[in-house]
């Protein structure tokens, strides 16, 4: 059995291309986030494999839910597949700055909104987890249910935001609060795990938003400045879904991360 059996995943670009990218989206959303990004013109000659972290948008769990063995799963993955880079949004992002972190991946990485720390993780999304504690998975209900309301202020069109909340809606509360639980936990083992990326020593591009996608402090920003490995790109004004919002500017990352994986490899 292949490390690729068993995962939700979308395709795109030709099966025989030179170069694949393996993309990894945010907590509780699936491979259908990545559409905007798998239409972009510059990148018809990827390979472009678009999964569903396992447990997210409604699919089987995993046993082990801490963001070390999703990078273990994702670099068994991405090796299996022949990926040369890993795109991950959010939660997404953390996984597979933590396969670079463990050495288990050692190609460019292009991170979108990732956090490096508690701090950094929207303020909603911390308080869900502390009264999950004493309210079990009932705000996390809460939460699914009111997702509209909560991405009002993305750009996009109502239809498509219709779909993404759709496939956000699938997600089990007790899934979204253990999953949620163990991700802030990752986060406190390392206090920031700024430094465990600069440290890995892979092209890195880092991707926030001015606002809407949780942030990075001013010590975190100089950590990551002081790693020429790692640049560090700002989207002036909001960004909610990064992929979607933003697929012309994420496609160009993507080509300078390819570049980089050519030119450049890292050494063992």
């Amino acid at each position: 059995m292949t490390a690729a059996a068993g995962w939700d995943m979308v395709r795109s670009g030709p099966a025989d291309a030179e170069h694949s990218v393996l993309l990894l989206p945010g907590g509780w959303c699936t491979a259908v986030f990545y559409s905007e990004l798998m239409a972009e013109p510059s990148l018809a000659g990827v390979r472009l494999v678009a999964v569903t972290l396992p447990g997210n948008g409604g699919t089987p769990p995993p046993a082990d839910l801490r963001i070390e063995a999703y990078a273990r799963l994702s670099a068994e993955l991405a090796a299996d597949l022949g990926c040369d880079v890993v795109l991950g949004h959010s939660v997404g992002a953390n996984v597979a700055l933590e396969m670079a972190g463990s050495g288990a991946f050692r190609g460019p990485l292009v991170l979108l909104a990732p956090s490096f720390s508690r701090q950094d993780e929207a303020m909603v999304i911390r308080v869900l987890d502390r009264l999950s504690r004493v309210l079990g998975p009932l705000p996390f209900a809460a939460m699914r249910t009111m997702m509209r309301f909560a991405v009002k202020d993305s750009p996009l069109t109502e239809d498509r935001l219709a779909v993404l909340v759709a496939e956000l809606q699938k997600n089990d509360p007790r899934f979204m609060r253990d999953g949620i639980h163990s991700y802030l936990n990752y986060l406190d083992r390392y206090g920031s795990v700024a430094t465990r990326l600069g440290a890995s020593g892979v092209p890195a591009w880092v991707v926030h938003g001015q606002t809407g996608d949780g942030g990075v402090t001013e010590e975190e920003r100089r950590t990551l400045q002081a790693y020429s490995a790692i640049r560090i790109v700002t989207i002036p004004g909001g960004s909610f879904f990064t992929p979607n919002e933003e697929p012309a500017l994420v496609a160009r990352l993507v080509v300078e991360a390819l570049k980089a994986a050519t030119i450049s490899p890292v050494p063992d």
